[in-house]
């Protein structure tokens, strides 16, 4: 093997899956925690010191890996951050019960505090009992919905408004073209912002990991010898997600920057919400003249965002007078799902 391309010195041990720079083992973790520390102070992640902040762990590798990273640089760098693990129990049973166990010991291991909300205890239902009441077919769109607004329902009784999620840079990139592929404009800018809050929201969220890979991430996991739990999700292969990953794997395979050359583009997706449009001029008359100024002041507007208000039920962020977790709930209580209910799959 050929010596380190960062310190000259040890041997290569590792091909980054990134930009295939052969490296060391001492450099590849010592540059995977530079990179991620580096994306938290250009985008001032954490602003405040004092702040307490919710990591939502899964006992995935993505989240194992945040939770034990952020401690490793908190303490480096000291960014005066407290930081607290938040799990959601979806109630599927030989799967998130055995992940929450692999939370448990890393919350013991990381000196973090552990908070556990679950689907039936805020909605009734348990991801088991919804997907036997509409079948496997469209589950993730229940899943993903509810997931969401139970994150912040769960920071919220911790009196916390910061969470931090593991997606990484393959999940930013699946996101991206999941919205493309179905032609969602609007949340095609908003799925690669680094940190988003809402204006009808205290509460804001954040991705540390957006520049790392996937590929990195394991490698990461292996050689710091972390304890996460590695079995997907029993319903996932079903989602529209996999067929986004199968792609971005494909892509991958022939250029692999496709990753982040695709996370930079989402990222030059901004959309502007410029409210009422500005009175264009009659056509009916049929001049040319002013038919030129209504297509061009329709191209310069753009796509329009939605209105983000509050739940009647609820209370909760949505862009309709009901969210569509109680939107959800309803329509599986009346024994109903997916009546009058759009199915698209919940963006991460």
């Amino acid at each position: 093997m050929h010596p380190c391309a960062i310190c000259q010195r040890s041997r290569a041990q590792i091909v980054r899956p990134k930009n295939g720079q052969k490296i060391c083992k001492a450099c590849f973790l010592d540059v995977f925690e530079s990179e991620i520390h580096t994306t938290i102070i250009e985008n001032d992640i954490f602003p405040t010191r004092g702040e307490r902040v919710a990591i939502g762990a899964s006992g995935g590798k993505d989240s194992t890996v945040l939770a034990s990273v952020l401690k490793t640089l908190n303490e480096r760098y000291d960014y005066g951050v407290e930081f607290v693990l938040l799990s959601i129990d979806e109630g599927i049973h030989g799967y998130r019960d055995d992940s929450l166990e692999t939370v448990k010991r890393n919350a013991v291991q990381y000196g973090m505090e552990l908070s556990i909300v679950g689907y039936e205890e805020l909605y009734g239902w348990t991801m088991d009992q919804v997907v036997d009441k509409v079948g496997r077919k469209g589950n993730c769109t229940y899943c993903g919905v509810f997931r969401r607004q139970a994150l912040d329902r769960g920071a919220k009784r911790l009196e916390i408004s910061h969470i931090l999620t593991g997606h990484n840079a393959d999940d930013v990139a699946e996101t991206i073209l999941m919205n493309f592929l179905r032609g969602d404009l609007p949340r095609l800018g908003r799925c690669a912002e680094i940190v988003t809050a809402s204006s009808t929201s205290t509460m804001k969220r954040s991705k540390p990991l957006k520049y790392a890979y996937e590929k990195e991430i394991v490698l990461y996991a292996h050689h710091r010898q972390l304890d996460y739990f590695s079995t997907e999700c029993v319903y996932s292969p079903e989602a529209f997600r996999g067929s986004a990953r199968s792609l971005l794997k494909e892509l991958e395979k022939v250029r692999p920057s496709s990753i982040l050359d695709i996370v930079r583009s989402g990222e030059q997706l901004l959309y502007k919400d410029i409210g009422p449009s500005k009175k264009t001029p009659s056509v009916a008359s049929g001049d040319p003249n002013q038919q030129s100024t209504r297509k061009q002041t329709q191209k310069q507007e753009g796509p329009r965002l939605q209105t983000v208000g509050s739940c009647k039920h609820c209370g909760y962020m949505s862009s309709q007078p009901i969210c569509k977790a109680c939107a959800l709930v309803y329509s599986l209580n009346k024994s109903n799902a997916l009546v009058e209910v759009l199915v698209t799959e919940e963006p991460s």
